[in-house]
């Protein structure tokens, strides 16, 4: 599951580049020149790597229960598999192999940003209260880093499916800022790492 972590740290090694090319291309060029959507990348680039972080951790969990090397949870118990998979099983096919095809087949379709929908995803490896313990790990209350993180992830869709356009000035884009993108990336990171910590 350590993996996991170590991709979304590369990923998010990734997205401060994007932050150090928008401070260089400004600090290159005229004010003319906006660099304001390469600060929306990087948000919409944050949430997303959170995303596929919650996938792999909850897919190598798994594993990892089906392996005995964790503690099997309600949630798991009841995961659907399809019919296929079931097969395969009996084919003699390598287990590991058909959990993770299983539980990236039954995901693939699901995101998992919203606080909520993490937290239930988690339930499938842990029975560990998700936010109150994330919470603990950041000096915060688990209400708190929900509610942070909501409101990045709201920026996020309002990026990635409204263009960021402010619906009250038709024309104009909601203002976003370096000190924004660079908090709300340090803040997923941040995130990440307490889960990390309190599920691996």
């Amino acid at each position: 599951m350590h993996s996991a972590l170590v991709q979304f740290q590369e990923n998010v090694r990734r997205i401060r580049e994007l932050g150090n090319l928008a401070e260089g291309v400004e600090n290159l060029t005229t004010p003319v020149i906006d660099v304001s959507d390469i600060l929306r990348a990087q948000l919409v680039f944050a949430v997303s790597a959170l995303d596929q972080f919650v996938h792999e951790l909850i897919r190598l969990g798994m594993i990892e229960i089906a392996k005995g090397n964790r503690p099997k949870t309600r949630r798991y118990n009841r995961f659907p598999m399809a019919i296929v998979t079931i097969e395969s099983v009996l084919q003699g096919l390598p287990a590991e192999t058909l959990i993770s095809d299983a539980v990236r087949m039954r995901h693939s379709w699901l995101s998992f940003q919203d606080p909520s929908r993490i937290a239930e995803a988690v339930k499938l490896i842990s029975s560990t209260v998700l936010w109150d313990a994330v919470g603990r790990e950041l000096g915060m209350t688990g209400e708190s880093v929900q509610t942070r993180l909501k409101l990045i992830t709201d920026r996020r869709n309002k990026i990635a499916h409204e263009a960021d356009v402010d619906p009250a000035n038709p024309g104009f884009r909601w203002p976003i800022t370096k000190t924004l993108a660079t908090e709300s990336v340090e803040f997923i990171e941040r995130v990440a790492i307490a889960i990390g910590k309190t599920l691996i």
